[in-house]
This record gives C-alpha cells, sequence and structure tokens, in this order.
C-alpha cells in the first residue's frame, strides 16, 4: 500500500499573504485531496523579529475564506501538535543536541567581526566563502547560549524535483550552517526539516528561491539517517511586467484586499491555480472538484507565471454573472453608495440584476449605478466626446430628443413597450441605434455606459426618465 500524502503550507507571519504565496498553498491542497491525504498548516514563526501583528491571524483568515481548509494545524486538535514552530522549541532542541552528542554539530566561536575577516579574505583571494574551512578544531562546550552549526561533509548532490526534473548540484553548496541561534530560536533551515519528519511530510513544495539550499537539507535529513520527502521546486509567480517577481516589496495585494474589494473566492481560486499550471487543455474556467481530478505536479510549468490582473478581473466577471439574484444580492451587501441606502430592496433588486452583466468586482457597484439613485448633473462632454452624437449639432440632438420622449411618454414603460416604441423611434428618425440610443441614454443617465437602455428605464420609471429628458432638453435652450 502506497504512503498517503501529507502535503504542508508553512508560512511565517511576516506580512499579508499575497496570490504568489498562496498559490504554494493551493498546490500542495489540491496535491493531498487528489491522494486522499492531509494538508497540514504549520506556523513558522522563529524570526520573531520580522513578524507582525497580526500576520497569523492574516494566514488563518486567508486560507479559510479560500476555502483552503486544514486537516492538522493551529486551532484543529492533531497527533503533531503544536503546529506553532515558538511553541516547539523543546524539540529542535532535543535534536540540536543529539547531534552535538554525535560529533555533527559544534558551537560557534566565532564573533561577527571575525567571520567579516573571514569573507573579506576569501574574496581577496577570489575564492568562496566557505565556514567549513574555518571550523574550530577545539569547540567549547555547547550550552545553549552559543549559535550551534552543523558539520555537513561537502559531497555532489542529485534529486528528482517532482516539477524540475532532474537537478544535479555539487559540493560547493554544502557548508556548514547556523541549526541554533545564540538566543535559543532554531534556524528556518534546521526546524522546518524537523517538522517535516515529525509530522510525516511526503511532498514539500518550494518556491524557486530555494533550489540552491536543497543539498544542505537533503545532507542534514542524511544526519539524522531520514530519507528526504519528496520535493517540488514551483516556479515564481513574476510581476504584471513579467520580469520580477510578485512579492509585498513590489507592490503585491494582499489576497484579503481583493476579497475586501468584492472579489469572489471561486474566481481567485481558478485565477491562482491557473499561474503556471494547466491541464493540457484549452480550459480556463475549474471548479474545484475538477481541480482536485486534474492537477497533476508534472503539468507545472518549469519556467515564471506572470501575474496578469486583466485575466483576473475577467474571470471574476465570469463567476458573478453565474450567480443567483438572490445570492448576488446577499453578496452586495456592504457595497452599496450611500445614496442607495434611501431605496427599498425591490429596487435594489433590480438595478443589481441589470448591472450583473457588467460588473467585475463590487466594490465598483457605485460607480455603475449611481444615476440610479440620484440626479446626476448635465455633463456636456458625454456628447462632445460620443463618436456618432459629436458629429450633430445641438438643434438636431434637441429634435431628436425631444421626439423620443413624446413616443415613450405614450408607453407604460414597461420592457415591453418601451422595446417596441425604441424600435419604431428608429424607423420613425430613420437614425442609428448608435446615434438615437446613445443621446437618450446619455440624456436619462448622464453616464458614459449603462446597461440595456429598455432595461434602464424601466427600471428608473417613467416620471424620472421624463424629468431627466427634460433637464437635457432645457440645457439645449
Amino acid at each position: 500500500m502506497s504512503t498517503p500524502v501529507r502535503t504542508r503550507f508553512a508560512p511565517s507571519p511576516t506580512g499579508a499573504l499575497h496570490c504568489g504565496t498562496v498559490r504554494t498553498a493551493l498546490f500542495a491542497w489540491l496535491l493531498a485531496r487528489q491522494g486522499n491525504g492531509s494538508f497540514l498548516l504549520r506556523i513558522e514563526d522563529t524570526d520573531q523579529k520580522r513578524e507582525i501583528d497580526g500576520g497569523t491571524e492574516n494566514i488563518l483568515e486567508t486560507l479559510k475564506w479560500l476555502g483552503l481548509e486544514w486537516d492538522e494545524g493551529p486551532g484543529i486538535d492533531g497527533p503533531h501538535a503544536p503546529y506553532v514552530q515558538s511553541q516547539r522549541l523543546e524539540l529542535y532542541r532535543k535534536y540540536a543536541q543529539q547531534l552535538v552528542e554525535s560529533g555533527l554539530a559544534y558551537a560557534d566561536p566565532y564573533s561577527t567581526e571575525e567571520l567579516d575577516t573571514f569573507r573579506q579574505k576569501a574574496q581577496a583571494e577570489k575564492r568562496p566563502f566557505l565556514y567549513r574551512n574555518h571550523r574550530p578544531e577545539n569547540p567549547s562546550k555547547y550550552d545553549g547560549t552559543q549559535a550551534l552549526r552543523i558539520k555537513l561533509e561537502p559531497k555532489s548532490y542529485g534529486w528528482d524535483d517532482a516539477v524540475m526534473g532532474r537537478i544535479d548540484m555539487g559540493a560547493e553548496t554544502i557548508d556548514d550552517y547556523i541549526i541554533m541561534k545564540a538566543d535559543g530560536f532554531p534556524t528556518y533551515n534546521f526546524c522546518h526539516i524537523i517538522d517535516d519528519h515529525e509530522m510525516g511530510i511526503t511532498h514539500v513544495l518550494r518556491s524557486q528561491e530555494f533550489i540552491a539550499s536543497i543539498p544542505k537539507f537533503l545532507a542534514t535529513h542524511e544526519a539524522f539517517g531520514w530519507e528526504s520527502p519528496i520535493n517540488a521546486i514551483v516556479p515564481p509567480v513574476l510581476g504584471a511586467e513579467g520580469g520580477t517577481k510578485l512579492s509585498k516589496r513590489k507592490g503585491a495585494k494582499p489576497v484579503l484586499w481583493y476579497r475586501d474589494q468584492g472579489y469572489l473566492s471561486e474566481a481567485i481560486v481558478n485565477f491562482i491555480a491557473s499561474l503556471g499550471w494547466n491541464d493540457g487543455t484549452e480550459q480556463e474556467l475549474f471548479t474545484i472538484e475538477e481541480l482536485v481530478e486534474k492537477f497533476d505536479l508534472e503539468r507545472v510549468q518549469k519556467s515564471g507565471a506572470r501575474f496578469d490582473e486583466q485575466r483576473l478581473l475577467w474571470m471574476n466577471g465570469h463567476y458573478i454573472r453565474q450567480l443567483f439574484q438572490d445570492d448576488l444580492y446577499d453578496k452586495l451587501q456592504g457595497y452599496w453608495s450611500p445614496e442607495a441606502e434611501g431605496y427599498d430592496d425591490d429596487y435594489k433588486r433590480q438595478v443589481a440584476g441589470l448591472v450583473q452583466e457588467r460588473l467585475k468586482y463590487f466594490a465598483e457597484l457605485p460607480e455603475l449605478t449611481r444615476f440610479f439613485f440620484e440626479d446626476l448633473p448635465i455633463d456636456s462632454e458625454l456628447i462632445n466626446t460620443h463618436k456618432q452624437l459629436k458629429k450633430l449639432d445641438s438643434e438636431t440632438l434637441a429634435k431628436l430628443l425631444s421626439t423620443s420622449r413624446e413616443a415613450l411618454a405614450d408607453t407604460d414603460f414597461s420592457v415591453e413597450q418601451l422595446t417596441d416604441a425604441l424600435n419604431d423611434l428608429l424607423v420613425q428618425t430613420e437614425q442609428k441605434p448608435a446615434v438615437l440610443y446613445s443621446l437618450i441614454r446619455i440624456a436619462v443617465t448622464q453616464a458614459p455606459n449603462s446597461p440595456g437602455l429598455a432595461d434602464t428605464l424601466a427600471v428608473l420609471g417613467k416620471e424620472r426618465s421624463l424629468e431627466r429628458l427634460d433637464m437635457q432638453l432645457t440645457a439645449w435652450k
């Protein structure tokens, strides 16, 4: 029987999660779900100087919103608790002491200034600085107050990466590194290896920046006599320009920013999954069930994937259009403009239904619906810059609008009668929709765009629509 898949996501609480970081979590989650295995969440907070207030809460809230529930981790009882590294210090000290007793770790006797001297000499001699060339002959006894280094013998390492394929690196990548700092906290390089072993992790997904460190991870596993998990190097998510890695320093937005702007979690998950992965077909939109079924590490691309925000907008708009009316209306709560507060639910439901096709994210709702809730001032630029209308003088425009007002006033303002009246007006005025409909739409909405004209007029109602047509006509007198 094959070993059940066990993956983990192990972020540090040093900032809000962005899409590049979350992609690693999503791939690990999909791999675990596909193998009927377990997905673990571990908080790696041993670098306490970089930890920010609320960092852990942001991690938990982000994963929960995306639906990436963990099987073991903070807030969930599990056989390997606690799942926060700062609460596991005794475990790391135990393994560090084990290495000391076996002669595979030693107290670091050098000051920062002495190490700088070694580095400068190596640089002057045009050779790489390697700490192992300066191992103390008779190190002092380790008492927990000094930095502790692991002793690794240099040799070449090769491994079969689940994404990148065969990778071989020479002995120059192996050096003695600090496993326990003088403050009693372990380094990331050391403690994640302990945790992955203790927690039975079978697959470790890492970003490409860690590829040069994998030989020393393999060497550390060997020092303990442990088998290394399967490594999977995930290529970087690049910024919009495609040149540099997406990062907080480069302006990557937190995932929860997208939530607050009215993006749907399903769209975010679908988008992130498609960054550097596809199923070999032209399909772009997947349900979560399809992602679990089709995900394959072998189909993760080796090169970086560009973060295309326009594509995310397109995906999110698609998911918004799939919402049922009641669900859409519920999700729009909190996004209406202050002017909409005085209107009843029935009216706002109608407005929501009209703009559903045009919404790309919920935060743009106020801008798209302003004219449904307030009478906007006459904006002459809307006509002066319109491709067709700017060719007509104000007298011609006023005559067209006056004729249209009379015809519309004779209807009951149902969509059916308005549609018939508008079609008849095209025949009567011998104008194209791009001229006549645009003129009526601008006069009624004072907006550059709107939903279908007959639907818009029907929701606004007869009295309000005619009043706005009159306001536009008055402006030309």
